[in-house]
């Protein structure tokens, strides 16, 4: 099965794996805001995976079903869990957490699966939120973070994360982002990670 990931998109695909299992282990440590960094990466791989997969020619039917699945797993870890253990450790077993983590994990599972079926609708828009929003919130929170006074931001990062899990799940619709919006993405993704990382160090 492993020679299905010889495939430019499938690496790419795995590299964000890597990542996301990097930012797990950074969560877990409770290195946060490094965590969060290396969860960015895991996001552009999940965005440049797609580009190189609609750019391989001849690209064979059987490694692309295995990258469409692939796509979905990652999708899962770096969009549901991650975040959701992040903000496990961010607010110490409270049951407000316990509330946010399992309503992350069970949105996410049901908008995926949705998407796994259905897809886009034929004007190209997703119903739900993408999970590919959900990390760089969580980096947006932590570089405000010392905005904000510190016994009330485990709150709003639960509050916003609530929020987040609902709309991944309802009857909204959300365009297909376009090149600019990519690149927007890819830069606030560098930049912020780049951003947390040297603060964690610092």
């Amino acid at each position: 099965m492993l020679k299905y990931l010889w495939d430019p998109a499938n690496v790419i695909t795995t590299v964000g794996l890597l990542f996301s299992s990097a930012s797990l282990f950074l969560a877990l440590s409770e290195r946060l805001e490094l965590s969060v960094a290396a969860a960015l990466w895991a996001v552009l791989s999940d965005r440049l995976d797609g580009v190189v997969a609609g750019r391989t020619k001849d690209r064979d039917p059987d490694v692309a079903k295995m990258g469409k699945s692939l796509d979905g797993f990652a999708d899962i870890v770096y969009g549901a869990i991650l975040p959701a253990v992040i903000v496990i450790q961010l607010s110490h077993l409270s049951l407000l957490t316990l509330a946010t983590a399992t309503a992350l994990l069970v949105a996410g599972a049901v908008r995926l699966s949705y998407f796994a079926n259905f897809g886009r609708s034929s004007d190209g828009h997703f119903l739900g939120l993408p999970l590919s929003y959900d990390v760089p919130l969580l980096a947006l929170l932590f570089l405000v973070q010392p905005l904000i006074p510190a016994e009330a931001f485990s709150g709003i990062v639960n509050i916003c994360f609530l929020l987040l899990a609902v709309a991944h799940v309802a009857s909204i619709r959300v365009p297909s982002p376009n090149a600019a919006a990519y690149a927007t993405i890819s830069v606030f993704a560098v930049a912020s990670s780049a951003a947390l990382a040297s603060r964690s160090f610092g």
